[in-house]
């Protein structure tokens, strides 16, 4: 029988892989980070799976969003590079995330070596 702890490794492992198959689906040049609940291991049934997906992106977030073909249960948050650095600069809740506890998924972007004196990046293992 697989203990509490296994089986909650186990269901992040799933949540990390499905995000991971998603966001190197995508077309494009992207960094993309895992935040929220799955990232600090504390979700539960009800938490979605949280994705800071920064990328070449034009538009209002709706229009981006509409673009974006994300799986039932994804949260999708699509910024561009610019909007990136002006959330770091304004300490922008989404950024506490991603310094304290994100994941990389993806980083075509360069963002972890580009943002390498503010945030510490965790790569997918």
């Amino acid at each position: 029988m697989e203990d509490v702890i296994s089986r909650r490794e186990r269901e992040r492992r799933e949540v990390i892989d499905k995000a991971m198959t998603y966001v190197n689906s995508l077309q494009g040049r992207y960094t993309s980070f895992l935040i929220g609940s799955y990232s600090r291991g504390d979700f539960n049934v009800w938490s979605d799976v949280d994705i800071l997906l920064i990328g070449e992106f034009n538009g209002n977030p709706v229009e981006r969003l509409l673009r974006l073909d994300f799986p039932p249960g994804f949260e999708v948050i699509p910024i561009n590079e610019g909007e990136f650095d002006k959330a770091i600069r304004k300490n922008n809740p989404v950024i506490w995330d991603v310094k304290n506890k994100g994941i990389v998924l993806r980083d075509d972007l360069e963002i972890c070596k580009k943002y390498a004196n503010v945030i510490k990046c965790t790569f997918v293992e």
